[in-house]
């Protein structure tokens, strides 16, 4: 059942005064579609919910709405300081890592945003992608060689989210492997997409660490890497903003392509549409990566925007300062842009990588799309015959909010001879 706030008291400067609905539960976890429906339902557009520990805020459900906000920065801002709800929110609130202002591109406006992200574009020109898809490659076989002779792996853990781990640290100069590395990629997991018991906000200043200490490696030693490319840039960065950056970069890179792959290697095996050409079929795996960002996009739910003043969307009245979370899985499926509910896969529209001035930045999605794609293609060419090892039914989501991910994708497949 729905957990609903309308027979409390609103907090202060909660923007629903009854109705508003907590983003947390079954619903979002397994089926967040259904939920989404049902909100827009009830609430049209943009939908009064509840935060962890019942802080309020707006989640914009609709394509034109979220096109609206990501488009106008100068009504719904980055800057998390803007914040009516700061007064109540403790030390320890889980989403801190999230919405908790850093001197990072992430929450930078106007000129000053332009300065970083460019530096950020500059630094991703940098990469060859012809030679991030030979790495990509590279790195896809050795992992598919540590499990090819079993004739079984749980693909989540063993190579989704491996390989755009190692990818992205790679590019930015870091070792690809290793327990420092394994440690900060879980660090970043736990810092973006917390599991019970977990310590974000711990988990977030160890990722910065790391990362400190990478910089002052590449300030005495650069070398033909991102952070090299982004601590020599004539925009002249300090070693924190290139931290902060940093991490925006490889969280960008890691976490999202891992699901993204993950998502679609569940799509060509759950779905008789790509059954038959799915070996060797290069069409097939391009429709499946683009139809996974429209239908199961990594990321569900972002937050988010600040309103710069008092302003009205989707028929709401938006406070000053009020948070709104950008819904692009619900945007993405909004059937006022899809009214026979069927996604159109060669469309490649969907707002899966943002838009307007704060979207990820060029060539970002460019890189995760050559690295989603070696994963998938070198996957199947290598393991022709992979098939789920469990019914489709078994498949369970991550516990998020704010990702779609898989907890397990169990496969078999005729064991590999050395």
């Amino acid at each position: 059942m729905t957990d609903t706030a309308a027979d409390r008291p609103a907090a202060p400067g909660c923007p629903a005064n009854g109705g508003a609905v907590r983003m947390a539960g079954l619903e979002y976890q397994q089926t967040p579609s259904q939920l989404y429906r049902t909100l827009r339902r009830e609430h049209g557009a943009v939908a009064p919910v509840l935060l962890d520990g019942d802080v309020p805020a707006w989640l914009v459900l609709g394509y034109t709405e979220v096109s609206h906000v990501v488009r106008h920065d100068e009504l719904f801002a980055r800057d998390s300081r803007r914040w009516n709800q700061w007064d109540s929110i403790p030390a320890d609130w889980p989403l801190l890592p999230y919405v908790g202002y850093q001197p990072s591109v992430l929450f930078t406006e106007g000129e000053e945003h332009r300065r970083r992200a460019g530096v950020i574009t500059h630094a991703l020109e940098g990469i060859d992608q012809f030679q991030l898809a030979r790495d990509c490659q590279y790195i896809a076989d050795q992992l598919i060689g540590a499990f090819a002779g079993s004739g079984q792996a749980e693909l989540m853990r063993a190579y989704a989210h491996a390989v755009p781990m190692r990818a992205a640290v790679q590019m930015c100069g870091m070792p690809h492997s290793g327990t420092d590395t394994e440690q900060f990629v879980d660090d970043l997991r736990i810092s973006l997409d917390a599991a019970e018991g977990d310590d974000p906000v711990a988990a977030y200043a160890r990722v910065g660490e790391r990362l400190r200490r990478l910089v002052e490696e590449k300030r005495e030693k650069p070398g033909p890497d991102v952070t090299s490319r982004m601590l020599s840039h004539p925009a002249g960065l300090t070693d924190e903003e290139v931290v902060q950056d940093l991490i925006s970069v490889i969280a960008a890179a890691q976490q999202p392509t891992g699901n993204w792959i993950g998502n679609t290697l569940r799509l060509l095996l759950t779905d008789e549409r790509f059954a038959l050409n799915v070996s060797g079929g290069r069409l097939s795996v391009g429709e499946a990566l683009n139809e996974v960002l429209w239908l199961d996009t990594p990321t569900q739910n972002f937050i988010g925007r600040w309103a710069v003043r008092d302003t009205q969307l989707g028929g709401r009245q938006i406070r000053a300062g009020d948070c709104l979370v950008l819904g692009l899985a619900a945007a993405n499926t909004d059937p006022q842009i899809w009214p026979e509910s069927h996604v159109g896969a060669e469309n490649s529209a969907h707002l899966s990588f943002g838009n307007g001035e704060h979207r990820c930045p060029y060539p970002a999605p460019l890189l995760a799309d050559v690295i989603a794609r070696t994963a998938v293609e070198t996957l199947l060419d290598r393991l022709p015959d992979l098939v789920l090892a469990v019914d489709p039914e078994e498949l369970t989501w991550r516990p998020s909010i704010w990702m779609r991910g898989l907890t397990a994708l169990p496969v078999e497949f005729t064991p590999a001879v050395h």
